[in-house]
């Protein structure tokens, strides 16, 4: 008598390839990825802390804090190992920080670093298993739950600055002469604490890159997108949209390429999947900017992006006369 077939195993497609002994390891871990990104963030909290005052750090602290906590009590109750020596809670509650105005309140940075971790990563089953960025979830919580609390120029007026981006939105662009490239690019702009230091934010993402830490295509996609999407607004009516440069260095543009669009968990793999990753966000946040209802487009955009994700990664074009 024949055994039967298991229908799975019957489809070669879904057969698995287990290959023997020796298997080739990199040598790196989580940990050390964490403690990368992290040390990639400093030269943007110390100019954050400069602009600012110190107030600004204890926003990232706090923010830091709760959501180690948060990691805590989410892998207890779920009788896991408790495993936030890898940092990555520690660095997924500094990247929302980074997206606060540097006056935030104490328990907004608290409740924004607990619920990058409890509806961020813990719901979908913890840290690589999240289908969006966690700390962009826990942005739009906070920015639809406590609007005013969440505002960057309501929350910054005392500075004698403006916001760029909420200067093109309420004022048009007529108003961006106010603005000096270099000014935007230094980060003297009002943004969130971190997400606004342009430069600083550059070098700790050349830093990833040339450290290998992330791939060039998502950065330079996103980039691409932002600056081919602003191009072509720009050319339709110059009187209405700002150029593309204008879009690069305002807002949390280059945070996003370098930092929130490279999510490990929530962007594709492949090379081609990461570059279209790139340039669908990057076009959604000139978009955004142009249409929607809040100034700065970046977190919606590498959302928007990240639900797309799946779908990306099935792109594989095959070779020309290849079946």
């Amino acid at each position: 008598m024949n055994p039967p077939i298991l229908k799975a195993m019957s489809d070669i497609s879904l057969r698995l390839t287990v290959s023997p002994p020796p298997h080739w390891r990199s040598g790196r871990t989580i940990q050390g990825m964490m403690q990368a990104h992290l040390l990639a963030l400093i030269p943007a909290a110390a100019m954050a802390a400069v602009m600012y005052g110190w107030r600004a750090l204890s926003v990232v602290g706090m923010a830091g804090t709760a959501a180690v906590l948060t990691e805590v009590a989410c892998l207890r109750l779920q009788k896991r190992d408790v495993d936030v020596d890898n940092y990555s809670a520690l660095y997924a509650g500094v990247l929302f920080a980074f997206l606060l105005p540097a006056t935030a309140a104490w328990w907004l940075a608290a409740m924004g670093g607990a619920l990058t971790i409890a509806l961020g990563r813990a719901v979908f089953g913890g840290f690589g298993c999240n289908p969006v960025c966690a700390p962009l979830v826990a942005w739009a919580v906070c920015r639809f739950s406590w609007p005013e609390a969440m505002d960057i120029d309501l929350n910054l007026a005392g500075f004698m600055a403006n916001s760029p981006v909420d200067q093109l939105m309420y004022f048009g662009v007529g108003s961006l002469g106010q603005f000096d490239y270099m000014d935007l690019f230094m980060g003297r702009q009002l943004g969130g604490l971190g997400s606004s230091q342009v430069a600083a934010v550059a070098v700790g993402g050349l830093f990833l890159l040339a450290a290998r830490w992330i791939r060039l295509f998502i950065p330079f996609g996103f980039l691409a997108g932002v600056a081919g999407t602003a191009a072509v607004y720009r050319l339709i009516d110059p009187t209405v949209y700002a150029d593309p440069v204008f879009h690069l260095l305002a807002g949390s543009t280059m945070f996003g390429a370098f930092f929130l669009a490279t999510d490990t968990a929530s962007s594709p793999v492949g090379k081609i999947p990461q570059i279209v990753f790139g340039l669908i966000a990057g076009a959604m946040v000139v978009v955004i900017r142009a249409h929607g209802v809040y100034p700065d487009g970046v977190p919606f955009a590498i959302m928007v992006a990240n639900l797309l994700s799946p779908l990306l990664e099935r792109l594989r074009p095959k070779y020309f006369g290849v079946r």
